[in-house]
């Protein structure tokens, strides 16, 4: 029996035996082997479109968050400027306060000037009258004595005296 040129015999059971183990594995191994396949391949399938799903979440989650980062960034300008509005609104009332207290008061200071300044006008009037009614009565005892001097002008004088101090009061 060589290997090379094998019996017509040991082909036929060679033949069976392989036949056999064929038809074994056909009717047993075989579905088996392709419902693993069948398996493996749905299982790949499945883990495709689920990393393809994810992959489609990850991309809206990554619009979202780049959405919610503008939003915030769009509030955080608004917050500013309106921040920066609202200080310019502060400063410019307490400009504006600050410039109506210094025109109050400047316009008591002048109102005090004034005051002061009559006040001082009726000192220097009432001064001048004392000095004019001692100058007069130096003059009147003067001609006085000198004897010129005659009792109308004295009248004149008295009646002078009078309407000045009518027209003073009034």
């Amino acid at each position: 029996m060589s290997l090379l040129t094998p019996d017509l015999g040991l082909l036929f059971w060679m033949l069976l035996s392989f036949l056999i183990v064929f038809g074994a594995l056909a009717k047993f191994g075989f579905p088996v082997i392709t419902g693993m396949v069948e398996k493996r391949r749905t299982h790949i399938e499945e883990s495709l479109s689920a990393a393809d799903e994810a992959r489609q979440r990850l991309e809206g989650v990554e619009e979202e968050a780049q959405k919610m980062m503008e939003d915030a960034t769009r509030r955080s300008k608004e917050m500013l400027s309106s921040a920066v509005a609202d200080s310019q609104h502060i400063v410019e009332a307490a400009r504006q306060r600050a410039e109506a207290d210094v025109a109050a008061r400047m316009e008591a200071a002048r109102t005090q000037i004034e005051i002061e300044k009559q006040k001082a006008l009726g000192e220097l009037r009432t001064t001048v009258a004392l000095l004019s009614v001692d100058v007069a009565e130096k003059v009147l005892r003067q001609r006085l004595e000198e004897g010129s001097a005659s009792g109308e002008y004295i009248d004149r004088l008295i009646e002078e005296a009078e309407q000045k101090g009518v027209q003073h009061k009034s």
